[in-house]
């Protein structure tokens, strides 16, 4: 089989960010939700693991690359273990949830997708200017 034109590119890395972006979305729009429910408990994906799993996964990329070996896209499916690690001060009623801490980290988060969205765009803008051999 040929190898993907995008094994040795930055869009398998942006496209894992971006899924990760949006199901983290998900679970702190579940966290803003729910912030009058007692005792409810936060729930996050860890950003830190996710980028610890992400340059491990790059890195292993870069070294079957360098060793002439194909299959680098196999490499990005390590990072779909991304768990949950993130706690918060717990209130009288026994919730950790805070409005100010969500809304922070979903804007983060937004952020984050929104960075690596723009960085594809680009990709792709620039495969399609040289396609077409356009100047």
């Amino acid at each position: 089989m040929f190898p993907s034109v995008f094994d040795n590119s930055t869009i398998p890395v942006l496209e894992q960010v971006v899924n990760f972006a949006q199901q983290r979305h998900g679970v702190l729009a579940g966290n803003i939700a729910n912030i009058d429910t007692p005792g409810y408990k936060t729930r996050d994906l860890s950003p830190d693991l996710f980028k610890d799993r992400l340059k491990q996964a790059i890195e292993a990329r870069d070294n079957k690359t360098s060793a002439g070996m194909s299959g680098a896209a196999s490499n990005v499916d390590a990072l779909k273990g991304v768990g949950d690690n993130l706690t918060a001060i717990l209130h009288h009623d026994n919730s950790d949830v805070s409005i100010e801490t969500q809304v922070t980290e979903l804007a983060k988060n937004q952020g984050m997708h929104n960075m690596a969205i723009g960085i594809m765009t680009s990709q792709f803008s620039l495969l399609e200017v040289a396609i077409s051999e356009r100047v």
